[in-house]
Parts: structure tokens; C-alpha cells; sequence
């Protein structure tokens, strides 16, 4: 088995990678350009033993995302799985927006996806599993999340629409949205640090499970989606959030 994680390097796609990881198992982390946090998480992924390879590219670029493919089939044992957890972080209203920027993150949190699944598509074979990390903000309007919120509810769209393409393969196609996370990611999103202290603890006390998502919550639902036992779940949008957002 073979297991590419993008955003592998950081927050929610290195706590993914971490429950991946298998001893004697390729698994790829691709990452945009923090070259220390990448060098971080393989020596903390090193204890389990998998044959990690590290691959600096921009995904939300036709290039960049065949980078990241090109270094899997490098490396490529088994069945191929794809988690894609890597997001740009662009805190704006939309009127506001500066739309260069704004194009680009639609890209990086949407387009990408479809990137990826392109030019992975000579390693899916049947078995294989794609799991895309969305969030509560593809359905759920927030405040200054639409560059973020847009992107992921463009690729929740693009799951389904391979899932016919897709399944005749044998290959699955799922996404799973985390509830709120305390992550680097949340910090830029809303200000800083202080700021997120403050949502999070918010956050915590008004989700109906009393707390906040915890790394094992999304992790151990992205290992069920590329397992055997998820062989027919296609085309799904798994919340593990504790049951935030039930109430619209």
C-alpha cells in the first residue's frame, strides 16, 4: 500500500499521515514550502517505520500536482491511496477580495483535487481510495471562510462527479469534514492566536460532545474510507465533529 498525503507535513494531514503510517509502507507527504516543518514530521513519522518521501510542490498548479504523482510512482507499492488535506488560507470577505488571490485558493482548495486524481490515475487500481478533507464551511456560511468554504464546496461537487468514474474502477472516493481543529490554520483564519484561544474554547463548550475534534476523530474515519470494510462507500461527505452544525 501505497499512501500520498498533501498538507502531510502539518495539522490535520500530518495527524492523518501519522495514523497511516506503516512499517515498510511508502508514504509520500507533499507540502508547499515550509522545508523544516517537513523535515519535523519525518523525523516524528520515523518511529513507524514507513519509507517516507517528501515532495515540495504547489497542488493547486497542473505541474505541481503531477510533481507530487511523479514522486509516488517513484516509490509506489500496492495499491495507491490518495488523501488530500492541503488548503490555502485566505481570510476574506468575498467583496472584498483581491480576485487573483481568491482564483488561486479556489484552485489550491478545489481544482486541486481534480489535479491530482488526473495524474494519479495510472497508479488507482481497484482497492485504491481518495479521501478529500473538507470542513463545515463548504455548507455553512461563515465569516471571512468563502476563499476556503467555496474551494472545498467546489471539490465536495468534484467527489461526486468521479464517483461514476470511479467506482467502475474498483477506486473510492469519499471526503470527511473535521470538525474545528486547534491548528496553525485556525490561528491565520481568524487573527491570531489569541483570537483562537478564544473560538476554540467557545467552540468547545457549545459542541454537543462538550469538547473539540480531536486528531483520532477524522484520522481513524480516513483509515476506515481506505480500508477493505469501506469497499462500498462512495461519494459520501463524513462529518466527525462531534455533532456541531446539526442545527444549521
Amino acid at each position: 500500500m501505497t499512501v500520498v498525503v498533501t498538507g502531510g507535513t502539518k495539522g490535520i494531514g500530518l495527524a492523518i499521515a501519522e495514523r497511516l503510517a506503516r512499517s515498510g509502507e511508502p508514504l509520500v507527504l507533499a507540502y508547499q514550502s515550509d522545508d523544516a516543518a517537513a523535515e519535523a514530521a519525518k523525523a516524528r513519522l520515523a518511529p513507524s517505520g514507513a519509507l517516507i518521501t517528501t515532495v515540495k510542490a504547489d497542488i493547486g498548479e497542473i505541474d505541481g500536482a503531477a510533481a507530487v504523482m511523479a514522486a509516488a510512482a517513484s516509490v509506489a507499492s500496492g495499491p495507491l491511496h490518495l488523501v488530500h488535506s492541503a488548503a490555502m488560507i485566505y481570510p476574506t470577505a468575498l467583496l472584498d477580495a483581491d480576485l487573483s488571490r481568491f482564483t488561486q485558493a479556489i484552485h489550491v482548495n478545489g481544482l486541486s483535487l481534480l489535479y491530482l486524481v488526473q495524474k494519479a490515475l495510472p497508479m488507482l487500481d481497484r482497492g485504491s481510495g481518495i479521501v478529500f478533507i473538507s470542513s463545515a464551511g463548504a455548507r455553512t456560511a461563515q465569516a471571512n471562510y468563502a476563499a476556503l468554504g467555496a474551494g472545498k464546496a467546489l471539490a465536495e461537487s468534484l467527489v461526486r462527479y468521479l464517483v461514476p468514474e470511479l467506482a467502475p474502477r474498483g477506486v473510492r472516493i469519499n471526503a470527511v469534514a473535521p470538525g474545528l481543529v486547534d491548528t496553525s490554520s485556525v490561528a491565520a483564519m481568524v487573527g491570531g492566536e489569541e483570537a483562537a484561544a478564544r473560538m476554540l474554547e467557545r467552540a468547545g463548550r457549545a459542541n454537543p460532545s462538550g469538547r473539540l475534534t480531536r486528531d483520532n476523530d477524522y484520522a481513524a474515519v480516513v483509515e476506515f474510507l481506505l480500508s477493505p470494510a469501506a469497499e462500498f462507500v462512495q461519494g459520501q461527505v463524513i462529518h466527525a465533529n462531534g455533532g456541531a452544525y446539526v442545527h444549521g
